[in-house]
């Protein structure tokens, strides 16, 4: 299927003379700005029973109407697409990415054009939005002040700037400050010894981050490994539990308190994923979802024996394996006892692919337990609210028209989410 119209040279001409006669000129603006999508499988973000067959009318990049299509008044003029046998879903948010830091393998090569590019791979995978929680530089703001137009062809963008790791809580003041200069939607601290190879942020100093980001109403999203620091964290007022507790299950005290605090937690499985799985060749690397994306010379680095060998021999590996289990568990648990969850991938460092490692995430979260509707609210509507994203998340009048269009139902699995027919971005299609 093909949204898009061929223009040609004679129809431009054509058009400009038609937008020439004063008669017709504000017919014409309705009928090239309002676009129906008609008789599709809707579920909207929010977790209630989808539409069977249901419309969306899109004007200037929001949402005018969602409902059956026999109780929506299609506009006259509006241009309308059968989508009779397909399935739509919210445009996907993740929640805890990282945006145009990295090319290839090679960190620390931050750019506009980097980060544009990025969010477009985003974009042709359904996440049309990304929270990027690090290395973002102050050039940042530009591109997501950007976003808020009819015109937007990419993943929309939200970001933290540098994380706050401080030795002294004046210092973590500076820092946050600093973030504030440039305008950040988020502060992302750290608190972890990386398997006790680094010394760990002290609590003392997360807390006066995360008091004088509270100042700015800043929320604070944080790095952590050990249930002992996210309990901490969350007595000190934390935001959002960044990663998974991975190294032991969650216990009631933890349940009673993320809840008593209102918080989010993003379960980040892939991450662990990512940290082994390079020991060999993965099977995903001839799976042709991923493939169609993929930088080649970036697979045959990673195939590379010597490098693999590496991975394989690696003392953390085996940790990292039994981190994942732990993390899945724990979500089952948080999920099973109406934890808020935010569906959160950590893509964007090296190997960790954007836009395909978030359906393995999905498809890891149904592997832990939770069903194909609750991973889909996570990664929508709850994602939205959770992180206090505004007009998205969900399909429902007044929200930018975000969402995809599927062959197959996720409802039946999670890995149907794969069955990408189009995405549209702001009433746009994206380009695949």
């Amino acid at each position: 299927m093909n949204l898009k119209s061929n223009i040609s040279t004679r129809s431009i001409v054509a058009s400009l003379i038609v937008l020439t006669s004063s008669c017709s000129q504000n017919e014409q603006l309705q009928a090239t700005a309002t676009t129906a999508y008609s008789n599709a499988y809707i579920i909207d973000g929010r977790g209630g029973e989808p539409i069977v067959k249901g419309t969306l009318v899109v004007e200037n990049g929001k949402l005018v109407a969602v409902g059956p299509s026999n109780e929506i008044s299609v506009p006259n003029g509006a241009t309308t697409v059968d989508l009779a046998g397909k399935f739509i879903i919210p445009g996907m948010i993740n929640a805890h990415g990282h945006v145009g830091n990295v090319k290839g393998l090679e960190k620390g090569v931050w750019s506009r054009e980097n980060t544009i590019a990025q969010l477009k791979l985003y974009a042709k995978y359904g996440i049309t939005t990304v929270v990027s929680l690090g290395s973002d530089q102050p050039e940042a703001k530009f591109i997501r002040d950007e976003q808020s137009n009819p015109t937007l062809d990419r993943a929309r963008f939200f970001y933290a700037g540098n994380i706050i790791i401080a030795n002294t809580p004046e210092s973590a003041k500076q820092m946050v400050n600093d973030m504030v200069a440039i305008d950040a939607d988020f502060i992302k601290i750290k608190v972890d010894d990386n398997l006790g190879t680094v010394q760990k942020m002290s609590i003392g100093v997360a807390e006066a981050a995360i008091k004088e980001a509270h100042k700015y109403n800043l929320p604070v999203a944080a790095h952590i490994w050990y249930l002992d620091d996210a309990k901490k964290l969350l007595k000190n007022g934390l935001d959002i539990v960044g990663h998974s507790v991975r190294d032991q299950a969650v216990d009631k005290e933890f349940i009673d308190l993320i809840k008593e605090k209102n918080g989010t937690y993003i379960p980040t499985l892939v991450r662990e994923v990512s940290t082994y799985v390079y020991q060999e060749i993965p099977e995903f690397f001839s799976d042709p979802f991923f493939l169609r994306e993929a930088d080649p010379q970036v697979l045959d680095q990673l195939k590379d024996p010597t490098r693999m060998k590496t991975i394989w021999a690696n003392k953390n590996t085996q940790i990292y394996k039994q981190a994942l289990k732990i993390a899945q568990a724990n979500l089952k648990t948080l999920s099973d006892n109406g934890v808020r969850i935010a569906f959160g991938t950590d893509s964007g460092p090296p190997a960790r692919f954007q836009g395909y490692y978030e359906h393995l995430e999905l498809e890891l979260m149904e592997q832990a337990g939770m069903s194909p509707m609750k991973i889909l609210v996570s990664a929508t509507g709850a994602a939205a609210e959770n992180m206090g994203l505004k007009n998205i998340g969900t399909l429902e009048p007044g929200n930018w028209a975000d969402f995809v269009v599927l062959r197959e139902n996720p409802l039946d699995s999670i890995l149907n989410s794969r069955t990408i027919e189009n995405v549209i971005v702001a009433g746009n299609e994206i380009d695949r």
